[in-house]
């Protein structure tokens, strides 16, 4: 497994386009470096990984969340 990443290759991980994965990148949400005299982007493997955790975690924050909206409030009435 190759240790850098092009953003093809992450859009295509991800099944997302290629102006959603450089929007990742230009929003600092995924860290990438520029290389070359082109200045092509390149996200480190590991960082990547860390990202999709992040994610992860991110996502069954939200979960927990709306499950704890829709949990019943105590409802006794003072009759």
């Amino acid at each position: 497994m190759p240790r850098f990443l092009t953003l093809t290759d992450v859009a295509e991980t991800l099944q997302i386009s290629m102006a959603q994965t450089r929007a990742l990148v230009r929003s600092g949400e995924l860290p990438a470096i520029q290389i070359g005299g082109r200045g092509q982007w390149r996200v480190d493997q590991v960082r990547f990984d860390e990202f999709i955790e992040q994610k992860h975690h991110e996502q069954q924050d939200k979960a927990r969340s709306r499950a704890a909206e829709k949990t019943p409030v105590d409802q006794s009435s003072d009759a």
